[in-house]
């Protein structure tokens, strides 16, 4: 910024303070003469001090740039009409950085009302705070969301809910949240999401807030209709015939809308009763052990958390795959790397997860020569413990894979429908979640993950 005019001024100065004192003491030394010395000596001093004064401006002028910068005001402007080149050189210099640095603010300020606006218009509630709680920014969803007119602390948040303060203030950065609230419009269900912006004290944390009571609503509604579905199915697939089975029957032991007499009976009548009352029999059977793997879905037991090492789910699973149908056929790999790593959770309900899906794993590659099955146990990308079940089967179609977890849905013959609905249902109440994805023809993924 200093300029070369600048330099040269600074550099005159000197030169000329060199030259009379190198002739100052040449007349010291040489000529003795009183007046010329004095003279030599007035002239360093004049020029020292015209040094002095010269560069105490252009330094006074530099300080006040900083401080105009530092205390972000970039409205101070340097005088151009000064007799001295440098001086003038160098204060249009300042004066064309204190432009850039204007228009640079009134850049930003545009660009930060142009994302004011565009969070204004956002559906979703955003709210950013710093460490201490101080809310720096709440857009109108948000206070619409938590029916506040003023949001400036989240503070302010206890007295809408507690639930919903002690939530905010214990969500760590990239973690997602349910948590229900009361409002003014009745009880709704809000989603919450954060991360984190800049570095240390100036670090912020941005938090989403949505409301998915409407959407939870739609998806309890569709299960419901699709677990109807299937209940229907069942019911009627087990009726049906009881309810033909008996007219014909009936009918047996009719003629002409008269009933028939046991004399009238012959041997056929009877064998044909007696089939009949057995297959009638056999269908109420299924129909009521359908019914008990109902009840086994819907009274599912709260589990009992422990810490519980991986290793030990492991090897709890490793014997007792061994006695599992055509075992022989696929080849189990368990990925002992990770082990060490701990649960918080029921040994035996995680152990009948996991050994639920194994044994689909097992079926489904039944007609797999070179089947393999890997069990691996990681930590994700959202920092979770992560147990994966991962088999080179025939993979799962698209219009099945949306409805595997649905209670009584099976593509097997012989197969409830209720294991994988039981094994998500396990994992909810842990509070993890039971996800799946396949690529048809190369692989299925089951993936257990955890609360931490």
């Amino acid at each position: 910024m200093i300029s070369r005019r600048l330099y040269l001024n600074i550099l005159k100065y000197v030169l000329l303070i060199v030259a009379f004192s190198v002739l100052l003491g040449f007349i010291i030394t040489r000529t003795n003469s009183l007046r010329y010395a004095i003279l030599c000596a007035a002239a360093i001093i004049g020029f020292t001090i015209s040094l002095i004064s010269y560069l105490n401006r252009t330094n006074r002028n530099i300080k006040f740039f900083f401080d105009s910068v530092k205390n972000d005001d970039s409205n101070l402007s340097f005088s151009v009409d000064d007799k001295s080149a440098g001086i003038k050189e160098l204060n249009e210099s300042m004066n064309r950085v204190n432009r850039q640095i204007q228009q640079l603010k009134i850049e930003n300020k545009k660009q930060e009302q142009y994302f004011q606006k565009i969070l204004e218009h956002l559906a979703t509630g955003i709210i950013t705070y710093d460490e201490k709680g101080f809310v720096h920014h709440a857009n109108t969803a948000a206070k619409n969301l938590l029916s506040s007119e003023t949001l400036t602390h989240l503070q302010q948040l206890d007295r809408i809910d507690g639930r919903l303060y002690n939530a905010v203030r214990s969500l760590r950065p990239f973690e997602r949240r349910l948590v229900g609230i009361s409002t003014d419009r009745g009880e709704i269900q809000l989603s919450l999401k954060s991360t984190s912006f800049g570095s240390g004290e100036n670090e912020l944390m941005i938090l989403s807030v949505q409301d998915i009571k409407h959407e939870l609503d739609e998806k309890e509604v569709d299960s419901w209709m699709k677990l109807i579905r299937v209940l229907m199915h069942e019911i009627m697939n087990s009726i049906t015939p009881i309810t033909s089975l008996s007219d014909s029957l009936s009918n047996l032991y009719r003629r002409e809308e008269n009933q028939l007499r046991p004399v009238d009976l012959d041997e056929k009548t009877i064998s044909t009763t007696v089939q009949g009352l057995k297959v009638i029999s056999e269908q109420g059977k299924g129909l009521m052990s359908f019914v008990e793997s109902y009840r086994k879905l819907t009274r599912l037991p709260r589990p009992e958390l422990k810490a519980v090492k991986i290793i030990s789910i492991f090897s709890r699973v490793k014997i007792l795959s061994d006695s599992f149908e055509n075992i022989n056929k696929t080849k189990i790999v368990f990925n002992e790397e990770n082990t060490d790593l701990e649960l918080l959770a029921d040994e035996n309900q995680i152990s009948l997860v996991l050994i639920n899906l194994i044994k689909n794993a097992i079926e489904a590659n039944e007609n797999n020569e070179n089947g393999i099955i890997t069990i691996t146990a990681e930590i994700n990308k959202e920092n979770r413990t992560e147990i994966c079940v991962t088999d080179n089967g025939p993979g799962i179609t698209e219009e099945n894979i949306d409805k595997i977890f649905i209670p009584f849905f099976t593509t097997r013959p012989n197969g409830s429908g209720i294991g994988l609905s039981l094994s998500r249902q396990i994992m909810g109440a842990h509070g993890g979640n039971l996800k799946v994805r396949s690529i048809l023809g190369k692989e299925t993924v089951f993936c257990m993950t955890f609360r931490n």
